[in-house]
């Protein structure tokens, strides 16, 4: 098992000035609907792009995505309003046309100097972020926040902070993407369709499913408390070959007649990470991840739904049962998490939070996101693919991130933060 690890370099970063880039044209003004998936998962999202071509140096980079921006937030509009709390408390945007946060910055390295991208390291690489001084809630962060830092080897890094509710990591990509087509002069190949109504919630509401990933799990094993030691960032590369060998393990007592990547992948870390954190035999564990519903609800969800269309799902079952059994056991278990995403359930999902504003409880929870199938390698300002691109850092403790790896992106990078203790046993488990 290929394991990655850094240690945080001296990267100095210099911010040079910051401006608000509004729409290029006139936008609708006024309040904005979030739908009920978006509320689930107000969280910052900040990621970075870093480009380097052999060609063309950074000189005009800040000039072409500023501008670029302004024209794509003609179309993405939302975008240059504020988050603000609707007369029924829930999340709203309020177009005021004011514009995206747009900071340039300058680094004395280069590229190359920058400490190991394949793992969350907020430290060295939220440099490369802006971050919004004294920001005490989501509300005081815009929704696109843009810092471009040139570095000296001609390079640049697009560093972005954007919130979960404005976006879900399909719809993100397909707005960065356009960002990118905007730049190179193309019209956009998904045009934005803003219009999230579609996913309001029914009237009356109707609750026909039980939601456990809204239960709260009472964490008799304390796993709290271990939290509060040193944290250790980590990723772990498994490839092509590894990928395959996880599957034949789930497959090998022959309960299972198929099973995915996803399904085999996550069913192992679940398990490792619930030995890892010693959680007693009767401590129920939840396992927490996010389904596309685009191709689920009927009808589907156009394509380039501008919003949240992904609906959480979960399995539970106590800590002895997870680790007694075979791995096909919790391959099961998130198979059946997997069908259950079905129209009805991800609009009784939607009429729940309707009813109960309940957001999804973390206590004693894994909670996997998989950003293996996004195109972030794609977004191309003028300057070729980026080199890189990939998170800062993971948005909460109880998160694990999938991320697609390699130049065919056959191999998944799992990259996750434990606590010192729990990661020395999560690294021995990782071995397969």
């Amino acid at each position: 098992m290929e394991k990655v690890t850094s240690t945080s370099s001296q990267l100095i970063v210099k911010q040079e000035g910051l401006t608000l880039v509004p729409p290029a044209e006139e936008t609708e003004k006024g309040l904005y609907f979030l739908s009920n998936l978006d509320q689930n998962i107000a969280v910052a999202v900040r990621t970075i792009y870093c480009f380097k071509s052999d060609t063309k140096g950074n000189e005009d980079a800040v000039e072409v995505i500023k501008d670029a921006l302004s024209k794509v937030l003609v179309q993405y509009y939302p975008l240059a309003g504020r988050l603000t709390i609707s007369s029924e408390g829930k999340l709203i945007v309020n177009c005021t046309g004011e514009g995206a946060v747009f900071v340039e910055a300058k680094a004395d390295s280069t590229i190359k100097e920058i400490p190991d991208i394949t793992k969350p390291d907020p430290i060295t690489l939220g440099k490369l972020v802006y971050d919004i001084p004294g920001a005490k809630n989501i509300l005081e962060i815009p929704p696109l926040v843009a810092q471009v830092t040139k570095f000296k080897c001609g390079g640049f890094v697009l560093g972005l902070c954007m919130n979960h509710c404005t976006f879900d990591g399909i719809a993100a990509m397909e707005f960065v993407n356009s960002w990118g087509e905007t730049a190179r002069g193309l019209s956009l190949k998904v045009p934005p369709v803003l219009d999230r109504s579609i996913l309001k919630a029914r009237n009356p509401p109707k609750i026909e499913f039980e939601h456990f990933e809204f239960a709260e799990v009472e964490d008799i094993s304390e796993t709290s408390k271990v939290y509060k030691e040193e944290m250790l960032y980590s990723s772990f590369c498994f490839d092509s070959e590894k990928l395959e060998q996880l599957k034949k393990n789930a497959m090998e007592d022959g309960v299972l007649d198929k099973c995915t990547t996803f399904e085999a992948l996550s069913a192992f870390v679940w398990r490792a990470r619930t030995l890892a954190l010693r959680m007693l035999p009767d401590q129920q564990t939840k396992l927490l991840f996010a389904v596309d519903g685009r191709s689920r609800f009927e009808p589907p969800i156009p394509k380039g739904y501008s919003g949240n269309a992904i609906v959480l799902t979960n399995s539970k079952c106590c800590a002895s049962e997870l680790l007694d059994n075979p791995l096909s056991f919790a391959v099961g278990l998130v198979q059946k998490a997997v069908n259950m995403i079905t129209d009805s359930y991800m609009r009784s999902a939607i009429d729940y939070f309707e009813i109960t504003r309940a957001r999804p409880s973390l206590a004693a929870t894994l909670l996997i996101t998989t950003w293996s199938r996004l195109s972030f390698h794609t977004t191309d300002f003028g300057w070729g693919k980026p080199v890189f691109s990939g998170p800062v850092a993971l948005p909460e403790k109880e998160v694990i991130l999938f991320l697609s790896h390699g130049d065919e992106r056959k191999s998944i990078n799992v990259l996750l933060g434990l606590p010192a203790s729990a990661m020395e046993i999560f690294e021995e488990l990782m071995q397969i």
